[in-house]
């Protein structure tokens, strides 16, 4: 499929051959929750901790003689059963994390940006070259362009003036190609893709 390309200053840039193998899926659902749900698990820290019986401070003095109390028997005040003690079958540090086969993240890919091709939210621009480093004049253009949440894709190396400009603003996101991620794609509301990023992408994902 075609796609017409624009520059960052919002003029004509010609137009681009997008792969309908990349770009023209018919977007699966359940293909892109998968690997969300992959790249979050695997990016949960899991420090999460309770402390058991074993590990609460407390004496490990009887509280009170086992029989002629009319009460339940009881060896130690960290039991689960009491106040402030030990956590029965808590909480211990692991890993979320599960395996995705690499040609099953690949797909996820595809079908990730065949969604932002669906919602008419690809934008293809010539390249993100600037002068000047400034954080003032690309907010401008940005705004100019009415992209909002957007997540810029570049090709092998971002150019670094337009990294530093982009730097302060809150809703823009520049990434290489090699980092292209599924979760990134879907969270933004404009995937705006460089000529050298879609040829990237398109070698990266045949």
């Amino acid at each position: 499929m075609k796609a017409d390309a624009i520059k960052l200053d919002g003029g004509k840039a010609g137009s681009v051959d997008l792969d309908d193998a990349i770009f023209g899926l018919e977007p699966r659902v359940d293909i892109l929750h998968r690997v969300v749900r992959w790249q979050r698990n695997n990016a949960q820290q899991g420090t999460h901790k309770v402390k058991t019986r074993r590990e609460v401070s407390y004496s490990t003095k009887k509280i009170y003689r086992q029989k002629g109390t009319g009460g339940a028997r009881h060896g130690a005040r960290s039991a689960p059963i009491f106040r402030s003690g030990g956590v029965y079958k808590g909480p211990t540090p692991r890993s979320h994390g599960h395996e995705l086969t690499k040609k099953f993240r690949k797909l996820g890919l595809r079908h990730a940006l065949s969604a932002k091709v669906a919602a008419g939210e690809l934008v293809i621009i010539d390249n993100v070259d600037i002068k000047d480093a400034k954080t003032s004049a690309l907010a401008k253009q940005v705004n100019d362009r009415g992209w909002k949440r957007a997540l810029i894709i570049d090709g092998a190396e971002v150019n670094a003036d337009f990294k530093r400009a982009a730097a302060n603003i809150s809703t823009l996101d520049v990434l290489p190609s090699v980092g292209a991620n599924v979760y990134d794609i879907l969270k933004s509301d404009t995937l705006v893709l460089t000529k050298a990023g879609v040829e990237a992408l398109e070698a990266r994902l045949k």
